[in-house]
């Protein structure tokens, strides 16, 4: 996260437009990874970050619908640049993935995300000094809270392999065997 963005200075419409933005970022960035990687069957890694999709834009749907109770006919101040400067704050980064990666890598995957972005609200809390941002925030954090502690549920359920997820039919044989 950049050091450079204003948090103080963040009002309540542009703080939740903010974490809008935010869950819209990793929810496109889970769906491109589901994309990349498909999916053959459930509880593999592709259909894991097609369930994380579905989990931020649920989340992104909630803030939505309280940004459009309290101030529906203004237009916002946050815009895409703006995110520029606090790029992959819930986001999975690129370099994270690979090809036939295994269910458990992507559950660490959404566990880094997850306390990255507590991590993000813990440190713009710091600085914000709007009470209502303040509490937004605070909720917010306590929710990556609750998400990291479900996906370390769901890690502890599964196998300690990180070896990539290939169908043994995928697999060519070697010329005379």
């Amino acid at each position: 996260m950049s050091q450079e963005f204003d948090f103080s200075s963040l009002s309540l419409q542009d703080a939740l437009d903010l974490a809008i933005l935010i869950e819209e970022d990793a929810e496109e960035r889970y769906l491109e990874f589901n994309r990349q990687l498909g999916s053959t069957r459930k509880d593999d890694a592709g259909d894991f970050f097609e369930t994380m999709a579905q989990n931020e834009a649920k989340h992104g749907r909630e803030l939505a619908a309280q940004r459009k109770t309290l101030f529906a006919a203004n237009k916002s101040n946050v815009s895409h640049e703006m995110l520029d400067e606090i790029r992959d704050v819930e986001a999975p980064s690129y370099e994270q993935t690979r090809s036939f990666m295994s269910y458990r890598h992507a559950l660490e995957v959404a566990l880094a995300c997850e306390v990255k972005a507590y991590n993000f609200f813990d440190l713009a809390l710091k600085s914000i000094k709007d009470q209502e941002v303040k509490r937004l925030f605070t909720l917010l954090r306590a929710e990556e809270v609750e998400h990291k502690n479900l996906v370390k549920k769901l890690l502890d359920k599964t196998s300690d392999d990180l070896a990539p997820e290939v169908d043994p039919g995928d697999v060519d044989e070697p010329a005379g065997l």
